[in-house]
Order: C-alpha cells, then structure tokens, then sequence
C-alpha cells in the first residue's frame, strides 16, 4: 500500500487516509438521498437512480484514486442534476434518455479535450491572479453553500437575510459549528493526536450523536434494495433505446437547441472540475511542480493532472450509461484534503464507503446536513487564505480576483463565477491597452462562456 500510493512521499498514513476519505464521503453523502429525489422528478424510476448514483460514484472516485492517485471524490453534481432536471428536462421539453444522452456526449467530448491536451493548456493558462482567486473564491462557495445546507440564510423576504435561530436543524449546526472549531483550535498531546488528525470526523460523529434527541438525525429513512435493482434495466444503457438518440437527433429544427445544452454540460463540467483542482490541489501541494511540469512539457499522461483530468472525464460518460447525470469531482474533498488526505488512499476510501451504503443506505443518509455543514465552513475559512497573493491595492488585478471569487457564491456555481473571472479579466486587459498578453484559449473559453450566455437568454 504505501509503494503503490507513495504515502511516505506525500507525508501522509494509512489512518490520515482513511480518516480523510470516511470525512470526505460523510460531507457528500447527502447525494445517495438527494440525487433520486431530484433526478425523479425528471420522470426517472428513484430506485434505479439510487443505484446508479452509488455505482457511478463507486467507479468514478475507483478510478480517480487507483489510476491518478489523487484525494478526489466522484459522484453527480448537484448543479448539473437540477440544470438536467429543470432546465433540459421540464424547460425545453426533452426526455430523461435525451438528456442522458446529451451528458454521455459531454462526457466524450471532455475525453477528447483532454487527451488532445487542449484542457490542460487551458489549466496552464490561466493568469496566477484568477488561480489565486479561484482558490478563495471556492472557500467562499463551499463555506455558502455549508449555511445554506441548513437553511441558514432566508429568502422569503425576496432578499437574502439571516434566518432566525429557532429551528433545531439550525440550532444543531451552531452545536456542531462550535465542536469544529473546538477540534481545529485545540491541540491535543500525546497519544491523543489522532484527534487532532480526525477532527473533521470525529466533529460530524458527535454532532450527528447530538441529532439524536434533537430529533434531526432521522434513521427512517429507507431504500427498498430489491425493487432498486429490479428498475435499473429501465436506466442502464437507455440512451441507445428510442428515446435516447434516435429521438435526439431525430428533429432537425432541435438540433442547434440540442448543440448548445451540450455546450452548456460541458463548461460546467469543465470549469467546476478545474476550479475544485486548481483551489483544492495547489495549495495543498497534491499537484506539484513536477506534475505541472510534465503537464506544461506534454508527456503524455505522466502527470498526475493529466490523469485526474481524464478520471473526471470518464467518469461523466460511465454515469450516463448506468443512468445518472454528469458525474463530476466534488468540492466536497476539499474536506478530506484538509483532514490530511493527500493521496488516492483517501478516494478508495471514499468508494468503499459509497459501496457500503448501498446496503447501509438509511444509516449514511440520517446523517443530517447540520453535522456536516460546519465542516464546510470551517474548510472554506481555510481556503480563503489564497487570497494574500492577490494585490487588492491594483484594481487591475483587484477587478477580476473579485469577480472570479465572489461570483461562485452569488450565482453558486463555479463555473460561473470562473467565467465571470475570465471576461473581466479580458476586459481589464482591454482597457490597459494589454489585450496581447491575455492567452488565447482565455479569449476563447470568454466568447464560448458569452455565447453560452446569450444563447439561454434567448432560449430560455
């Protein structure tokens, strides 16, 4: 185990390892419940996506661990199962198959891109300002998105406002708020170390055990396993049925319609994988220089990136074929990157866990988003530090750091706010008479990002 993984090179252990990747499955685990609900709303059978959404994932984050030997989870991407749900499904009138169909074709596209190396030129062109602010700006998200787990913010009022403390949901985060922050500050001696290694976990544990009598954790939850199976051939392989493919492609008049929500699936697939790489990987030093230089130098698939990268992409089209849409890395690592994990130890961690809960469903899912929002938080107070390398004082510099961080939270996605980054930063350039010093592909990726924009617009 540690030749095959290089735990002593990367400063890691087999117990950092699996504490990393049990943390990191615990702080996306809410994705075994929350993928069926949405997914079947498209008028998929719930049980066949469960399945899915576990084997998916399973496979992914296998791959993800064992050939690129990264810390990184897969499973469906929350944004991009609501954009395939109501946005292609219930928005522009196509079916479940259609839509699989149409992430199966993403998928296959990011292979290409990534094999033909175009994304990792892209990753090896983006100006060190948007890095940096990519990297703070996925702290602010993912610390957003911890609040909002729980409800912490209201909309009601038509404006965002902090919402009142009397709900128990909301009463347990405070609890297990304080019980992270009690495990990050104080230093345990002695043999008792394994607690400071293991705070993240041992936090959500206490907390959930907390739920208990507060009646937020809930263990009613349950999965007929039997009837799960008995729907999946309803699912696996169904976009090469007659409502997949054939049905796609069948309209001439939908073809465009049809190009541009390819286009759409594939930048945020695209830009959310590299945003969770770039604010998680750097700075954690799981890509290192020797890594980038091989990526930069083109050898092959030597570089770690290279093979995260591909992982990512495969990943995508082996979920469309079980039936779950994009399957994608999640930000949610960054939690077991910051419990230690450095290595693909944590992922097969991560993948055996997501197997597990295939029989142990109700147990993983009682795991209330209170236990594991403070987390979240605190991981993203944690990533917020990338922002000291931007020079806030230079508003050339300070324009599109903002806009490359503060809009992941606001339009709560990372490929938005990354795309948000990049046009003002061609912007700034513009007006600084500096045009020739912005990379192509950044001139590129902005007109695809404009272009994708303008096209909902008129769409929608």
């Amino acid at each position: 185990m540690e030749k095959f993984f290089g735990l002593k090179k990367y400063g890691t252990s087999v117990s950092t390892e699996i504490i990393a990747g049990i943390t990191t499955f615990f702080a996306m685990s809410y994705i075994i419940a929350l993928n069926p609900q949405v997914l079947g709303q498209a008028g998929m059978p719930r049980g066949a996506v469960f399945v899915a959404t576990i084997l998916a994932s399973v496979i992914g984050t296998l791959i993800m661990g064992l050939v690129a030997n990264v810390p990184y989870a897969q499973a469906p991407g929350v944004g991009l199962n609501a954009f395939f749900t109501f946005t292609v499904v219930k928005g522009l009138g196509f079916s479940w198959q259609g839509a699989l169909a149409m992430v199966f074709i993403c998928g296959i596209i990011n292979i290409l891109i990534t094999v033909t190396k175009v994304r990792k030129l892209l990753i090896l062109s983006i100006p060190p300002v948007i890095q940096s602010a990519i990297s703070g700006g996925i702290g602010i998200f993912i610390a957003y998105v911890g609040i909002l787990n729980v409800g912490g913010i209201n909309f009601k009022s038509g404006a965002p406002s902090l919402s009142t403390f009397n709900s128990k949901p909301l009463l347990l985060f405070l609890i297990g708020l304080a019980i992270v922050i009690f495990f990050q500050i104080f230093k345990f001696p002695g043999k008792w170390g394994i607690l400071n290694r293991g705070g993240f976990l041992f936090a959500i544990l206490i907390t959930t055990l907390i739920g208990i009598p507060m009646g937020v954790t809930n263990f009613g939850q349950s999965m007929n396993l039997g009837q799960a199976f008995s729907e999946m051939p309803q699912t696996v392989f169904a976009i090469f049925g007659p409502k997949g493919f054939p049905a796609l492609f069948a309209d001439p008049n939908k073809i465009p319609l049809v190009i541009v929500t390819i286009i759409a699936f594939s930048l945020s697939d695209i830009f959310d994988t590299i945003g969770t790489f770039i604010g998680t990987g750097r700075r954690a030093g799981i890509f290192s220089a020797e890594d980038e230089n091989a990526l930069e130098n083109g050898h092959g698939f030597s570089s770690k990136m290279d093979k995260a990268l591909f992982a990512d992409s495969t990943a995508t089209s082996i979920g469309a074929l079980l039936g779950t849409s994009n399957t994608t890395t999640y930000l949610e690592s960054a939690a077991g990157i910051a419990a230690g994990g450095r290595t693909g130890l944590t992922s097969v961690v991560v993948a055996v866990c997501f197997l597990i809960s295939l029989v142990l469903a109700p147990v993983f899912t009682a795991i209330p988003s209170a236990a594991t929002s403070g987390v979240l938080v605190i991981v993203g107070c944690m990533m917020m530090s990338s922002f000291k390398e931007i020079d806030w004082t230079d508003l050339g510099v300070a324009i599109p750091a903002f806009f490359g961080s503060v809009f992941m939270a606001l339009s709560y996605s990372i490929s938005y706010g990354i795309a948000a980054g990049f046009i003002s930063y061609c912007l700034v350039k513009v007006f600084q008479k500096k045009a020739k010093d912005v990379h192509w592909l950044i001139w590129t990726v902005s007109a695809l990002f404009i272009l994708d924009f303008a096209l909902q617009a008129i769409v929608g």
